[in-house]
């Protein structure tokens, strides 16, 4: 039987906690709407850029935890996942790209094909939109956090900006 490569450490971890970020930030923004929150997974937990206390972290996380042990896979998605905008930021300027081949060295020729590159910019992100989320499903989240727990949560005060550290194992 072959594995595949998401299923070996560190990936699996990243992908995990990863999933569990996102469902913790699901979890928070229900509770305070018009917060904004941020986050970045590594292999050893994740951190949650917003302005909350510890407390609501880890009551969000802990929560975040069930609902995907109870099943609620698809709460390690979310619209706003950096992997949405790496996609289509990616595409965008693949896009633009295509737009000066052929154009040489003049600038009159790069300049007078901008309209090109910008409208298969555009075509780019409107076509590639479905593939962030696509991506994010399939590898760079999952709603399975089998045996993840949360072990430690530390609150740092940065630039007016309050950080959440959140270490898991498993």
């Amino acid at each position: 039987m072959t594995k595949s490569i998401l299923d070996l450490q560190p990936i699996s971890r990243i992908r995990r906690n990863h999933g569990l970020e996102h469902a913790t930030i699901h979890m928070l923004t229900k509770k305070f709407p018009n917060r904004p929150f941020g986050g970045m997974s590594s292999s050893s937990g994740f951190t949650i850029v917003g302005d909350v206390s510890t407390e609501d972290i880890a009551e969000a996380a802990i929560e975040a935890l069930k609902k995907l042990r109870g099943g609620q896979a698809d709460l390690a998605m979310h619209p706003n996942c950096g992997t949405n905008f790496a996609i289509s930021g990616m595409m965008a300027g693949l896009g633009a790209w295509v737009g000066t081949i052929g154009a040489g060295n003049s600038k009159k020729e790069k300049i007078e094909r901008l309209p090109l590159m910008m409208s298969l910019a555009m075509i780019a992100l409107v076509l590639t939109r479905p593939l962030g989320p696509y991506i994010q499903k399939k590898f760079t989240t999952t709603g399975h956090p089998d045996g993840l727990v949360v072990t430690k949560i530390e609150t740092t005060e940065r630039a007016g900006l309050r950080f959440h550290r959140v270490t898991t194992r498993g």
